[in-house]
């Protein structure tokens, strides 16, 4: 147990655990991790009903093989960070383990349920804690640019997420879509329960003002798409992020991972990595 609630982060190498390691963004990190050599895996996690279950990680250059284990807990002990995208079935119990285990958390999964922001507040009394609906840097601008736009345009202006991704993806909209949606609601003091629309069919009411729509497309092999129109009386504002390589969001998280271990406990985000951290 290394990553303390004092911040004190183990001299030396980060070792870190992996947690999704054969998922997409889990096989991006190993590949990239021989560019951090801060970050040494000492662990990495698949589901249990992975093939890959038992096998080496498929890191390209390491000491040491870290044989794929479909168990967390285990591997606490001798970890300074886990950087999680799993399953959002798993984080609950993923998030216990860390904060028993007093080790850092970058949580990266899709599709978190509302009810595990309780056990994220406990586990940020004891734990840093970073949780990243996107881990592009680019991404983490776009949301201040989004705040800062809703802010700053007249409230005539309606407000329209549209967002694309690759076939398999399963939550919808996006939690970068909704994110951006959370940041637009900020900006305009409201909050994205009270101003969200997810779904527009037939011969409804008209468009309410306040309103954040949301559009999803699902195809192909999509990386992630993002675009945030505000729609005014003759004019359009576009503010957009395209994805062409998953690498940009592994590069991020292993960066943010990075960065987090070692902070004092607490809750975090990713524009404490880009924007506040490296100033």
């Amino acid at each position: 147990m290394s990553a303390t609630a004092t911040g004190a982060a183990t001299a030396g190498a980060i070792r870190t655990v992996i947690v999704g390691a054969t998922g997409r963004m889990g096989t991006q990190m190993l590949r990239l991790l021989p560019e951090f050599p801060s970050l040494k895996l000492v662990g990495a996690v698949a589901s249990e009903r992975s093939a890959a279950a038992g096998k080496h990680a498929a890191v390209p250059v390491t000491a040491v093989p870290v044989t794929i284990s479909a168990a967390l807990p285990p591997l606490l002990e001798g970890a300074d960070l886990v950087i999680d995208f799993s399953s959002a079935s798993a984080a609950a119990a993923h998030v216990a383990a860390c904060s028993g285990a007093r080790v850092a958390l970058l949580l990266g999964t899709s599709g978190l349920p509302p009810e595990l922001e309780a056990p994220l507040a406990a586990a940020a009394e004891l734990i840093p804690v970073l949780v990243a609906p996107n881990t592009s840097p680019g991404v983490t601008l776009l949301l201040e640019l989004v705040r800062q736009a809703a802010q700053a345009l007249p409230r005539g202006y309606d407000i329209e997420i549209i967002e694309a991704h690759h076939r398999d993806k399963l939550d919808a909209p996006s939690g970068t879509a909704l994110a951006l949606g959370a940041a637009a609601a900020a900006g305009r003091g409201s909050t994205l329960d009270a101003a969200a629309v997810y779904t527009r069919r037939g011969h409804g009411a008209p468009r309410q003002a306040g309103q954040i729509g949301f559009a999803v497309m699902r195809g192909g092999d999509v990386v992630g798409e993002h675009e945030v129109c505000f729609l005014g009386d003759g004019e359009r504002l576009l503010l957009s992020h395209s994805a062409t390589d998953r690498s940009v969001f592994a590069r991020g998280a292993l960066l943010a991972g990075q960065w987090l271990a070692g902070k004092a406990a607490g809750r975090y985000a990713m524009r404490d990595v880009f924007i506040s951290g490296y100033r």
